[in-house]
C-alpha cells in the first residue's frame, strides 16, 4: 500500500529538522513525501539558502503567508493548508518545532477530521513535549496545542516525556528517538569547516563570542533591550562579540534608535557560515533553543539569556548555562569562561545522527498498523 505524508516547514529552525527526516522517507519506496512551506520566514538568508545547503528539494507547495501578528499569521495558514488538505489527502502530516506554522498546520488537520468521517489525517509532531512553562512564550502556547493534538508525539529528551505524561498524553503515543536536528549538524559539520566566514570576518578561532538574540522578552521593551546591550558592551570590553542580526531584531533597534556599535554585526548567515562560526566561538550568548542544543553537542559554552529553557537536559547535561536578564550573573559566568573554567557537558543519549531513522520507521510500522 502507497502511503502519502506531508512535512511541514515554515521556519529557520524547521529546516535542519525536517531535512533529514525529508532524506530518510526516501528510503522507503510505498511512502510518498510531499514538502510545504509555509513562508513564515521569507527573507533569502532565513529561508533559500537553507534549503540550498541541506539540500532540500523545491516545496511542492509554498503557501507564501509572510509576517503579520501570530493571529493573522496563523489563520492565513490555517486557511491555505486546509485547501491543501482537501486535495492531497495525506495519510499523515508530520509538524516540526514550536513555531506558527506547527500549530496551525497542526490545528487544521485536527479541524478537518472533525468534519470529515471518511478522511482522518494523521498528526506527528516531532521535538514533543518540550515546555518553558512560561504561558508569555507564544511558542509555549504552541508547542502544548500541537502537542495535545498529535497521534505521534516524537521527544528530544526524557523530561520531555515526563511532561507529556503528566498532561494525560497515553504512553503510547509518545516516543523517545533523540533530537533530529543534531542530524544534520553532524551531517554537515565537516563541510562547515569549509566555510571561509572567519577569514571574511577576519576572525581567529576561540577569539570572539558569538551572539543571537530575537525573543521578544529581549528586544521588543526599550528598557529590556538597553538593559542587555549594557551588559553585552560591558562583555565586549573584554571580547569581540559577533551578531548575526536577525532582521527582527535589526527593525526593533531600528525603530527605538539604538546604536550597536560595539558589537560586530552581519547579516543574517546561512547555515554552514553559522555553524562554522558557531563552532569556533569562544563561548555563544543566546535566547534561541535550538542554539542550545547544537552548543551541547559542539561542546561550546552557551549562556542563555532567558530566565527559563524548555530544553532543560542542555543544562543538566550539556554546556548551556541559563543566566537570565541580570548583569551581575551574565557578567559572572563571562568571566568564568575567560578564565578557563567554562563548563564541561556531556553529549545526551540518542543525539546521535540517527534520530530521523527512528522516527521514520516508528511512522511507517504505524501507518501500515492504521491502514
Amino acid at each position: 500500500m502507497k502511503y502519502k505524508i506531508i512535512i511541514v516547514v515554515g521556519a529557520r529552525p524547521n529546516f535542519m529538522k525536517a531535512a533529514p527526516v525529508y532524506e530518510e522517507f526516501k528510503k522507503y519506496p510505498e511512502i510518498k513525501t510531499i514538502l510545504i512551506h509555509t513562508g513564515q520566514h521569507y527573507d533569502q538568508n532565513l529561508s533559500r539558502v537553507f534549503f540550498d545547503e541541506l539540500k532540500l528539494p523545491e516545496p511542492k507547495f509554498y503557501l507564501g503567508v509572510g509576517s503579520g501578528s501570530h493571529s493573522i499569521q496563523t489563520a492565513k495558514i490555517m486557511i491555505e493548508f486546509e485547501t491543501i488538505l482537501q486535495k492531497q489527502k495525506p495519510n499523515m502530516i508530520v509538524v516540526v518545532g514550536d513555531v506558527n506554522s506547527t500549530l496551525a498546520c497542526a490545528l487544521s488537520a485536527a479541524k478537518y477530521r472533525c468534519l470529515n468521517k471518511v478522511y482522518q489525517p494523521l498528526i506527528a509532531h516531532i521535538e514533543a513535549g518540550l515546555r518553558s512553562f512560561d504561558w508569555r512564550m507564544p511558542e509555549e502556547i504552541n508547542r502544548r496545542l500541537t502537542d495535545a493534538l498529535s497521534d505521534l508525539l516524537f521527544t528530544t529528551e526524557p523530561q520531555a516525556n515526563d511532561n507529556l505524561l503528566k498532561e494525560g498524553i497515553e504512553p503510547n503515543r509518545i516516543f523517545y528517538v533523540g533530537n533530529v536536528m543534531i542530524d544534520s549538524l553532524l551531517k554537515f559539520k565537516a563541510q562547515a569547516r569549509k566555510s571561509k566566514i572567519l577569514k571574511e570576518l577576519k576572525l581567529k578561532e576561540k577569539n570572539y563570542a558569538l551572539l543571537t538574540i530575537h525573543r521578544p522578552t529581549n528586544v521588543d521593551d526599550k528598557k529590556d533591550l538597553e538593559k542587555l546591550l549594557q551588559v553585552l558592551k560591558k562583555i565586549a570590553d573584554s571580547i569581540e562579540i559577533v551578531f548575526p542580526i536577525h532582521p527582527r531584531t535589526r527593525k526593533m533597534l531600528e525603530d527605538y534608535k539604538i546604536s550597536i556599535d560595539f558589537l560586530r554585526t552581519v547579516p543574517a548567515l546561512g547555515y554552514l557560515d553559522f555553524l562554522r562560526l558557531m563552532s569556533d566561538a569562544k563561548f555563544v550568548l543566546t535566547d534561541s533553543g535550538g542554539i542550545q542544543e547544537e552548543t551541547t553537542v559542539l561542546g561550546i559554552p552557551c549562556l542563555t539569556l532567558r530566565k527559563n529553557t524548555e530544553r532543560p537536559i542542555t543544562f543538566s547535561v550539556g554546556t548551556n548555562t541559563v543566566v537570565g536578564n541580570e548583569p551581575t550573573h551574565i557578567i559572572s559566568e563571562v568571566k568564568k569562561i575567560l578564565q578557563g573554567k567554562a563548563k564541561k557537558g556531556n553529549i545526551p543519549e540518542f543525539w546521535d545522527g540517527r534520530t530521523a531513522e527512528r522516527i521514520c520507521k516508528i511512522v511507517y510500522d504505524y501507518l501500515r498498523t492504521q491502514h
